[in-house]
């Protein structure tokens, strides 16, 4: 199950696993074709979207929203909707599949996390970057919570991906400065971002749990 299915990296990654031979369900709040249109936020949709579906072996948590604004610039109501979107989702819809993966003894999770989480956000703002700090904390708690069961909970901390979200909310200024501080001098491209996840989700990637894997051109080495 991949979430934000609808958009340019959900696109990406359902396309790749779905090539991996995995049958695959899109969720997204927009309507996609083959998908499930379903509100993350509220945990009672994300529960009737799991019963539909039924069995989920692996879940990628992708879908989330972009802020630009600094704290002095961020509304209450923005704080809520972002950290809505990109941190109680994610808990939402694992906490529906963990008990049938401890049940099987398998199961893979990815989180789309953000170089904002390390950084602050470069051009990100603070609700933004605060949500994918805690989505980073939630890769780590799940993960030593699942160890023992055969699932794995892992992140993907990209850095300005080439898709409308990213692209459309910087001005050309702020494309060329980035570009600036990114040592290999271009965006990652979306189907970059789905060959890690295709990695993460791979039965021989389960020794690896717990893990941001940096997706970031060499902005931060570490």
């Amino acid at each position: 199950m991949v979430t934000g299915a609808a958009g340019t990296m959900g696109r990406a990654v359902a396309t790749a696993l779905a090539a991996d031979g995995l049958k695959v369900v899109g969720l997204d709040v927009k309507p996609s074709r083959g998908g499930v249109v379903c509100d993350i936020s509220d945990p009672d949709a994300v529960a009737k979207a799991i019963r539909r579906i039924g069995r989920v072996d692996v879940l990628v948590n992708n879908a989330g929203i972009l802020s630009n604004n600094k704290s002095q610039a961020t509304t209450p109501e923005e704080w809520r909707r972002v950290l809505a979107a990109n941190l109680d989702g994610a808990f939402y819809l694992s906490r529906a599949v963990i008990p049938g993966m401890k049940k099987r003894r398998w199961g893979r999770i990815v989180n789309t996390c953000s170089l904002a989480a390390k950084t602050g956000g470069l051009t990100a703002g603070t609700a933004y970057s605060t949500s994918k700090g805690a989505l980073t904390s939630l890769t780590f708690s799940l993960a030593r919570e699942l160890a023992p069961y055969g699932v794995t909970v892992n992140g993907i901390s990209p850095a300005y991906v080439n898709t409308p979200m990213v692209m459309q909310q910087l001005t050309a200024a702020q494309r060329k400065a980035v570009l600036a501080q990114i040592p290999v001098g271009r965006f990652c491209e979306p189907e970059e971002f789905a060959h890690v996840v295709r990695f993460l989700v791979h039965p021989l990637a389960g020794f690896i749990t717990g893990e941001i894997v940096d997706l970031n051109g060499g902005v931060i080495m570490d």
